[in-house]
């Protein structure tokens, strides 16, 4: 018989109205980025997600070159629901043949995601990385081809994502209050780089939803480290390394604790996790359960801070070009 958990804790989508869950659905993983994935499988974990009170999934049509949006819109039709039970972002202004933050692409890009996703709307959609196009014309071009968007009904709210946190301060400063809806910051607040904690009164004051994805540092935190092109330095992966090794010989997951790390700051609206199988999901379901059920293990999770002490808050390069 399959386990059955409580329904997640919902928080706040900054002042937006909206509500999700404290774990959010990741669905990169659905595009077959980090290993095959099958449309059985895809459909199988986003029902179990909904089932267990996930009601955030998000995508892009960069990941898997437009097949995570696809694997997402079958899963969520499959759902079988009302659209209002459930949540979804997707993004724009990175594709598989790079970053295009023009208006026209923009524009023309949310009607390929819809379709592919099978929607008449989301309920966020984000500009992607925008690190790596020209902050400016985000500014000046990207946003308020959006808010068109917006006014179309085509999207509910807007968003950015990126690595670097300074580019959330640079756009927020340059538009006028309650354009941006929503932040996407990811490899921030795990348990070896928490410099999100530092903005988090800042975005607080801007009214903005706060969502935080990769509570594992893209691979750091696990049992069988990231993938080769991780763009941590040695140093860092191996302080990790070693962290997950003390995990294991007391017993523990470093996963789960890194998930429970993140999950325990409730400022954050949700925490985006990459999730392909239906054991992923009950997992990391079961992991928010425990939290909420016993709190953190402060014990071993200090012995893991300690371990990356020496790596505290070391990130890695992301190019960022203002104008």
């Amino acid at each position: 018989m399959a386990a059955s958990y409580p329904k997640l804790q919902l928080r706040d989508l900054g002042n937006t109205g909206l509500k999700t869950s404290s774990v959010g659905f990741g669905a990169s993983p659905l595009g077959s980025v980090f290993s095959p994935v099958s449309e059985e499988d895809a459909v199988a974990a986003v029902r179990e997600a909904f089932r267990l009170g996930i009601n955030f999934f998000d995508t892009s049509p960069y990941y898997g070159r437009t097949l995570s949006e696809k694997m997402l819109g079958k899963g969520l039709k499959a759902l079988g629901v009302p659209r209002s039970e459930y949540i979804v972002s997707t993004k724009c202004g990175r594709y598989g043949d790079g970053f295009d933050f023009s208006a026209e692409r923009v524009t023309r890009s949310i009607d390929e995601s819809l379709a592919r996703l099978q929607l008449d709307y989301v309920d966020i959609l984000h500009c992607h990385d925008i690190e790596f196009g020209s902050l400016d014309q985000v500014v000046n071009e990207t946003i308020p081809a959006l808010q068109k968007l917006k006014e179309a009904g085509k999207t509910r709210l807007i968003g950015i994502t990126g690595l670097p946190l300074e580019i959330f301060t640079y756009v927020l400063d340059r538009v006028p209050p309650g354009t941006i809806d929503v932040i996407l910051s990811y490899c921030h607040y795990s348990i070896n780089d928490s410099t999100l904690l530092d903005l988090l009164p800042y975005l607080k004051s801007k009214g903005v939803g706060i969502i935080s994805a990769s509570p594992l540092a893209m691979g750091l935190l696990t049992d069988h480290g990231p993938p080769e092109w991780h763009p941590a330095s040695p140093e860092l992966k191996s302080a990790c390394q070693a962290a997950a090794a003390h995990c294991k010989k007391k017993g523990k997951n470093i996963s789960k604790l890194a998930l429970q790390y993140s999950l325990a700051n409730k400022d954050i609206s949700t925490v985006l996790v990459g999730m392909n199988s239906v054991r992923q999901v009950e997992e990391n379901v079961a992991a928010a359960e425990e939290l909420a059920t016993f709190g953190r293990d402060e014990e071993t999770l200090s012995e893991v801070e300690a371990i990356l002490i020496p790596v505290k808050n070391q990130t890695w390069p992301s190019g960022i070009q203002k104008s």
